[in-house]
Protein backbone atom coordinates (compact mmCIF):
# COMPACT_ATOMS: atom_id res chain seq x y z
CA UNK A 1 0.00 0.00 0.00
CA UNK A 2 1.02 3.00 -1.54
CA UNK A 3 1.81 5.69 2.19
CA UNK A 4 1.67 9.46 1.08
CA UNK A 5 2.93 10.99 3.58
CA UNK A 6 1.40 14.86 3.17
CA UNK A 7 -2.17 13.46 3.44
CA UNK A 8 -1.13 11.12 6.29
CA UNK A 9 0.49 14.25 8.38
CA UNK A 10 -2.28 16.19 6.93
CA UNK A 11 -4.54 13.61 8.91
CA UNK A 12 -2.31 13.53 11.65
CA UNK A 13 -2.82 17.19 12.13
CA UNK A 14 -6.69 17.69 12.00
CA UNK A 15 -6.91 14.78 14.30
CA UNK A 16 -4.47 16.37 17.04
CA UNK A 17 -6.14 20.00 16.34
CA UNK A 18 -9.82 18.79 16.74
CA UNK A 19 -9.44 16.27 19.56
CA UNK A 20 -6.80 17.99 21.93
CA UNK A 21 -5.75 21.72 20.77
CA UNK A 22 -9.07 22.88 19.94
CA UNK A 23 -10.70 21.09 23.46
CA UNK A 24 -8.61 22.65 25.51
CA UNK A 25 -8.71 25.79 23.58
CA UNK A 26 -12.73 25.50 23.78
CA UNK A 27 -12.55 24.45 27.43
CA UNK A 28 -10.53 27.52 28.61
CA UNK A 29 -12.58 29.89 26.36
CA UNK A 30 -16.08 28.75 28.25
CA UNK A 31 -14.46 28.78 31.44
CA UNK A 32 -13.29 32.32 31.06
CA UNK A 33 -16.61 33.86 29.51
CA UNK A 34 -19.28 32.30 31.61
CA UNK A 35 -17.34 32.98 34.33
CA UNK A 36 -16.52 36.81 33.74
CA UNK A 37 -19.58 37.77 31.21
CA UNK A 38 -21.68 35.55 33.82
CA UNK A 39 -20.39 34.83 37.97
CA UNK A 40 -18.95 37.93 38.23
CA UNK A 41 -22.26 40.23 37.59
CA UNK A 42 -24.64 38.10 39.64
CA UNK A 43 -23.99 38.77 43.49
CA UNK A 44 -25.48 35.25 44.38
CA UNK A 45 -23.55 33.48 42.17
CA UNK A 46 -20.34 35.42 43.27
CA UNK A 47 -20.75 33.99 46.74
CA UNK A 48 -20.78 30.24 45.34
CA UNK A 49 -17.44 31.64 43.31
CA UNK A 50 -15.70 33.80 44.78
CA UNK A 51 -13.20 33.37 42.67
CA UNK A 52 -12.04 32.20 39.22
CA UNK A 53 -10.06 29.48 40.32
CA UNK A 54 -12.77 28.26 42.82
CA UNK A 55 -15.31 28.67 39.92
CA UNK A 56 -12.81 26.38 37.82
CA UNK A 57 -12.12 23.30 40.56
CA UNK A 58 -16.30 23.12 41.50
CA UNK A 59 -17.02 23.35 37.48
CA UNK A 60 -14.28 21.00 36.42
CA UNK A 61 -15.42 18.53 39.58
CA UNK A 62 -18.79 18.37 38.14
CA UNK A 63 -18.28 18.64 35.12
CA UNK A 64 -15.73 15.83 33.69
CA UNK A 65 -17.96 12.72 36.12
CA UNK A 66 -20.83 14.47 33.99
CA UNK A 67 -19.52 14.29 31.05
CA UNK A 68 -17.43 10.78 31.26
CA UNK A 69 -21.45 9.14 32.28
CA UNK A 70 -22.67 11.20 29.12
CA UNK A 71 -19.80 9.69 27.31
CA UNK A 72 -20.31 6.52 28.57
CA UNK A 73 -24.11 6.59 27.81
CA UNK A 74 -23.32 8.03 24.06
CA UNK A 75 -21.22 4.85 23.38
CA UNK A 76 -22.92 1.90 25.66
CA UNK A 77 -26.44 2.58 25.65
CA UNK A 78 -27.39 4.78 23.05
CA UNK A 79 -28.68 3.87 19.53
CA UNK A 80 -27.21 7.02 18.00
CA UNK A 81 -22.84 5.72 18.51
CA UNK A 82 -24.64 2.06 16.70
CA UNK A 83 -25.58 4.13 13.63
CA UNK A 84 -22.60 6.23 13.53
CA UNK A 85 -20.87 3.27 13.15
CA UNK A 86 -23.34 2.18 10.58
CA UNK A 87 -22.60 4.99 8.92
CA UNK A 88 -18.93 4.39 8.60
CA UNK A 89 -18.98 1.28 7.28
CA UNK A 90 -21.16 1.98 4.75
CA UNK A 91 -19.33 4.91 3.90
CA UNK A 92 -15.91 3.20 4.29
CA UNK A 93 -15.32 0.93 0.84
CA UNK A 94 -11.97 -0.66 3.29
CA UNK A 95 -14.65 -1.40 5.91
CA UNK A 96 -17.45 -2.99 3.48
CA UNK A 97 -14.83 -5.03 2.27
CA UNK A 98 -13.64 -6.61 5.68
CA UNK A 99 -17.48 -7.07 6.15
CA UNK A 100 -17.85 -8.93 2.76
CA UNK A 101 -14.72 -10.87 3.81
CA UNK A 102 -15.81 -12.22 6.78
CA UNK A 103 -19.62 -12.66 5.44
CA UNK A 104 -17.97 -15.43 2.88
CA UNK A 105 -15.05 -17.17 5.38
CA UNK A 106 -17.32 -17.57 8.69
CA UNK A 107 -19.62 -20.17 6.74
CA UNK A 108 -15.99 -21.78 4.77
CA UNK A 109 -14.52 -22.46 8.19
CA UNK A 110 -17.98 -23.66 9.45
CA UNK A 111 -17.73 -26.00 7.11
CA UNK A 112 -14.15 -26.26 7.34
CA UNK A 113 -14.42 -27.73 11.12
CA UNK A 114 -17.10 -30.28 10.56
CA UNK A 115 -15.66 -32.03 7.36
CA UNK A 116 -12.13 -32.20 10.39
CA UNK A 117 -14.35 -33.38 12.81
CA UNK A 118 -15.78 -36.02 10.50
CA UNK A 119 -12.08 -36.77 8.80
CA UNK A 120 -10.46 -37.73 12.32
CA UNK A 121 -13.09 -39.88 12.86
CA UNK A 122 -11.99 -41.53 10.14
CA UNK A 123 -15.08 -41.50 8.05
CA UNK A 124 -15.81 -40.57 4.58
CA UNK A 125 -16.99 -37.77 3.15
CA UNK A 126 -20.58 -38.13 1.48
CA UNK A 127 -21.22 -36.46 -2.41
CA UNK A 128 -23.36 -34.01 -0.95
CA UNK A 129 -20.61 -33.15 1.25
CA UNK A 130 -18.36 -33.19 -1.53
CA UNK A 131 -20.54 -30.48 -3.17
CA UNK A 132 -20.91 -28.78 -0.99
CA UNK A 133 -17.20 -27.59 -0.49
CA UNK A 134 -17.04 -27.71 -4.50
CA UNK A 135 -19.58 -25.29 -4.13
CA UNK A 136 -18.11 -23.48 -1.34
CA UNK A 137 -14.88 -23.49 -3.38
CA UNK A 138 -16.61 -21.91 -6.35
CA UNK A 139 -18.35 -18.84 -4.28
CA UNK A 140 -15.21 -17.94 -2.76
CA UNK A 141 -13.22 -17.88 -6.29
CA UNK A 142 -15.65 -15.35 -7.31
CA UNK A 143 -15.29 -13.68 -4.12
CA UNK A 144 -11.70 -13.46 -4.76
CA UNK A 145 -12.01 -12.34 -8.46
CA UNK A 146 -14.18 -9.45 -7.51
CA UNK A 147 -11.66 -8.17 -4.95
CA UNK A 148 -11.88 -4.41 -6.13
CA UNK A 149 -13.15 -2.11 -3.46
CA UNK A 150 -16.21 0.38 -4.78
CA UNK A 151 -15.53 3.76 -4.58
CA UNK A 152 -18.32 5.14 -5.61
CA UNK A 153 -20.93 3.76 -3.11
Amino acid sequence: MEKNLGFRGWFYFRTGWATYFAFIVAAVNALTVTFFLAIERYPSLNMIFPTFFHYVVIVVGIGVPLLILIGYIHYKRSKSFRAEQDILIEASPHFRRILQNTEVLLPSYLKITELMIKLSENKKLTDKELEEVSNLQKSLNEHIKKREIPLDS
